[in-house]
């Protein structure tokens, strides 16, 4: 049913995907799909990385983490953006479509205020994404 399943993956927040790593990993354990864990970094220096290279190397290590813990090999892809608060849901998109993804399974915080004026990026995604969206809370 699923080929190629994406994990959107914020590093600084990397101690909370744990469901949604397990999530997807038994979906990809079910389908013999391949899995993909998507980060999107930055330009600047930031409390996770200082340069695009050093987010990549990160990254990497925490798919092969992972990868190691769950019994899938996860593949690392690191994409830049100029500001993620602006363009997050774009890159992550545009990643989605360059590498063929068919399911996307993202984790997502306890909805509160804020979202009743503006959705979430989980909300986001999967009301705009063109395949199939599993939030995981």
């Amino acid at each position: 049913m699923y080929s190629n399943i994406m994990i959107p993956t914020d590093l600084k927040h990397a101690d909370q995907m744990d469901k949604a790593l397990s999530v997807a990993a038994d979906m990809a354990k079910l389908y013999g799909a391949k899995v993909h864990i998507v980060g999107v970094g930055q330009n600047q220096p930031t409390e996770v990385a200082r340069t695009p290279a050093q987010y990549a190397e990160k990254l990497s290590g925490f798919a092969a983490e992972k990868s190691k813990a769950l019994g899938v090999e996860f593949a690392a892809h690191a994409e830049t953006s100029h500001d993620p608060a602006v363009d997050l849901d774009d890159v992550l998109a545009r990643a989605a479509d360059k590498l063929g993804i068919d399911l996307i399974v993202m984790s997502s915080h306890v909805p509160g205020a804020a979202e009743y004026f503006v959705s979430s990026n989980a909300g986001h995604i999967a009301s705009h994404a063109h395949m199939s969206v599993f939030v995981v809370r």
